[in-house]
């Protein structure tokens, strides 16, 4: 499943959902987090700041992110300018920029 813009909020509310739905959920064999680590990608579209990726990245990892732009709704410079800036190494980069939308896609 792939989420769009940053997550929909979920990396910055996942830990919170997790504390609240795992305990009521007791027909599911693992935390709700866990479902979410192993089965969800984040795009960034039209999320072009550090805060929300840093969270972003904090919460699921850089093999699930995926960089994204959401024309027409954002401005392809602003995500170049994102892409360009984005404090990762370049073997990370690598993985935000294609690497891991052409592995789950299998490109």
């Amino acid at each position: 499943m792939v989420i769009g813009h940053m997550g929909e909020n979920i990396p910055f509310s996942l830990a919170r959902a997790d504390s609240v739905l795992s305990p009521a959920a007791t027909h599911l064999k693992r935390r709700v987090a866990e479902y979410f680590h192993e089965h969800f990608y984040i795009t960034t579209s039209a999320y072009f700041t550090l805060p929300p990726f840093q969270c972003a990245l904090g919460v699921f990892g850089i093999d699930r992110l995926l960089f994204s732009v959401d024309y027409p709704f954002s401005d392809n410079l602003d995500a170049r300018r994102f892409l360009d800036n984005v404090p990762l190494s370049p073997g990370d980069l690598e993985k935000l920029a294609h690497g891991n939308a052409e592995a789950l896609l299998g490109l």
